[in-house]
């Protein structure tokens, strides 16, 4: 059986350099489902959350994974 780069030998995921493969394009397609009640959509459209702009912050992480270098 062929062995995983992306997983170490207790079977835990972990980054690997990739950084001597040569460019592809790529295409990432994803879909989710989130529930809440009308209210807190309409609080996060207006952001009048009380906690900020709930949609930049959610929007960091996605920002940050791709240029994550391996570790």
């Amino acid at each position: 059986m062929t062995k995983l780069t992306h997983l170490n030998d207790a079977g835990e995921a972990h980054m690997v350099d990739v950084g001597a493969k040569p460019a592809t394009a790529r295409e990432a397609v994803a879909e989710g489902l989130i529930r809440m009640q009308p209210e807190t959509l309409a609080l996060i459209v207006a952001g009048g959350h009380k906690k900020g702009d709930v949609l930049a912050v959610a929007r960091v992480p996605g920002s940050w994974r791709p240029r994550r270098p391996p570790s």
